[in-house]
């Protein structure tokens, strides 16, 4: 399968997710950020469920919820016309500027 830009990969999930149903009502923004954290709570459970950061990547649960945060993301913006290549790049080249680790940022 050839690689897609974001701006296809939006148009196909929100086509499927429309196909599917999941547009026929307004979207409620709230609801739809907690589904985005929905799935990243379920790519910390299989992480949890493994226990070790050498066989993350041999799983197939973490990388698939991990796609769903990116399909939910693509198919909000898409539905409510966010242009999120834009954004995007404009955050990598902004990110470019700033100093190392903010300033002083712990994680």
């Amino acid at each position: 399968m050839p690689e897609l830009t974001i701006t296809e990969i939006m148009q196909e999930v929100h086509a499927t997710a429309t196909a599917k149903g999941w547009h026929e009502k307004p979207v409620n923004f709230g609801e739809q950020l907690m589904l985005v954290t929905t799935e990243l709570a379920e790519a910390m459970e299989a992480y949890r469920e493994t226990g070790e950061l050498g066989n993350l990547f041999r799983l197939d649960r973490i990388p698939l919820e991990l796609a769903d945060v990116v399909i939910r993301v693509c198919d909000l913006c898409q539905e409510l016309s966010i242009p999120l290549a834009d954004a995007i790049a404009q955050k990598i080249a902004y990110n470019k500027t700033r100093s190392h680790k903010h300033g002083g940022k712990v994680v």
